[in-house]
């Protein structure tokens, strides 16, 4: 039909016919992928993150993210869900990408792109126990955290900030508090994600102008004050809350 060969100048492999064109693109196939997993903790009111001791090279004994390189025939979501697994024992829980990494000289034996996901767990419901090449698995509070390996600080610092995004557009609280709770601890809880003070008055208005809570005819026991009431979550409220979201500002 008068066009040229399509097949010259072309390499077969086993699954594709590679074109000149196509060949040249190799040197852009030669990247590492890898997933880091920020698991936020709450408990007692304090908010804390999961580290892992470092049993290899690079950065030997240091703390670092819950991360792995990703298999080259394996999703990031489902390799997150792996790596948080294999190296902590913890195993599904919901997490959410946060953003990603690709500073050039982020990883010191070569270019490594890193895709971050967080998750909020209750901590008194988790027992990670460290494998793999992992030495140690330790909570640590967010306001007592050690130099991490890697660009790990400024990966969970930038976790941090979209966690606060989604506390102030999404409820939380389902995930890190006990069944029944009291709006203190309620409030504790938003303090210490948002990393600040709000005034009683101010918050229980706002929380309760929610629909949110349902008050309980129980309250607290075993406490050397006054007991307060308790709440639960209105559950269908709740996901409601969280397609639709809101703006929770004091």
């Amino acid at each position: 039909f008068g066009q040229s060969n399509p097949l010259k100048n072309m390499q077969f492999t086993d699954k594709y016919y590679l074109t000149e064109e196509t060949t040249s693109l190799k040197k852009y196939f030669k990247f590492g992928f890898s997933v880091d997993c920020v698991v936020f903790g709450y408990h007692d009111g304090d908010m804390k993150v999961l580290l892992v001791q470092r049993g290899v090279e690079p950065y030997l004994h240091h703390w670092a993210l819950i991360g792995d390189l990703v298999d080259i025939d394996h999703d990031l979501d489902a390799s997150a869900q792996e790596v948080l697994f294999n190296l902590t024992g913890i195993n599904d829980i919901f997490m959410e990408q946060f953003g990603t990494f690709g500073k050039v000289d982020r990883h010191p034996v070569g270019r490594v792109i890193t895709t971050g996901y967080y998750s909020l767990v209750n901590e008194s419901g988790l027992n990670p126990m460290a494998s793999s090449w992992a030495e140690e698995t330790q909570w640590f509070s967010l306001n007592n955290l050690p130099e991490l390996a890697f660009d790990h600080n400024h990966i969970l610092q930038v976790a941090i900030q979209s966690l606060k995004h989604k506390v102030r557009h999404q409820p939380v609280g389902f995930e890190l508090l006990p069944a029944k709770f009291t709006l203190l601890e309620l409030q504790q809880m938003y303090e210490s994600l948002l990393q600040t003070t709000f005034d009683k008055p101010n918050f229980r208005k706002k929380i309760l102008g929610m629909d949110l809570l349902v008050p309980l005819t129980e309250v607290q026991s075993n406490v050397s004050h006054r007991p307060a009431k308790l709440f639960k979550f209105d559950e269908q409220r709740y996901e409601k809350l969280k397609k639709e979201g809101f703006s929770f500002e004091l």
